[in-house]
C-alpha cells in the first residue's frame, strides 16, 4: 500500500552507545566523548519522513500478518500506536512549518 519509497532512514540508535538518534545530530565514541555531526535541517526533517513510513509499512505488514494468524493482537496494537504517533508528529510539524510560512508571509517588507 505504502510503496512509492524506496530507501528506509537510519532513525535507530546503535548497539553500545556508538551512535544516538538522527535528532541529537551527535555521536558518541566509547570513551564517552561528543562530537557534533554536520546535517542540515533538511536531512533531519527526511530522515524523520523515511522513519514514519517506516513505520507505517511496519503497521501495515504486522496487520497483515495478524490477518492471516501469524501475530497477535499486542504486536499490532504496539505497531499501530507507533504509527499512529509517527503520523501525528509529522502533522504538528506540518502544521508548524505552514503557521510559519503564513507568518513571514504576512510580514510588511
Amino acid at each position: 500500500m505504502i510503496d512509492a519509497i524506496q530507501s528506509i532512514g537510519a532513525f535507530s540508535a546503535k548497539a553500545e552507545g556508538a551512535e544516538l538518534n538522527a535528532s541529537t545530530a551527535l555521536v558518541v565514541s566509547h570513551a564517552g566523548a561528543a562530537a557534533p555531526q554536520s546535517q542540515s535541517f533538511a536531512e533531519v526533517l527526511g530522515n524523520m519522513t523515511t522513519d514514519a513510513i517506516h513505520s507505517m509499512k511496519s503497521a501495515e505488514g504486522i496487520s497483515m500478518q495478524a490477518i492471516r494468524g501469524e501475530a497477535n493482537t499486542r504486536e499490532v496494537v504496539d505497531a499501530v500506536m507507533t504509527a499512529e504517533q509517527s503520523l501525528q508528529t509529522a502533522i504538528a510539524i506540518r502544521d508548524k512549518v505552514v503557521t510559519a510560512y503564513l507568518e513571514i508571509a504576512r510580514m510588511q517588507i
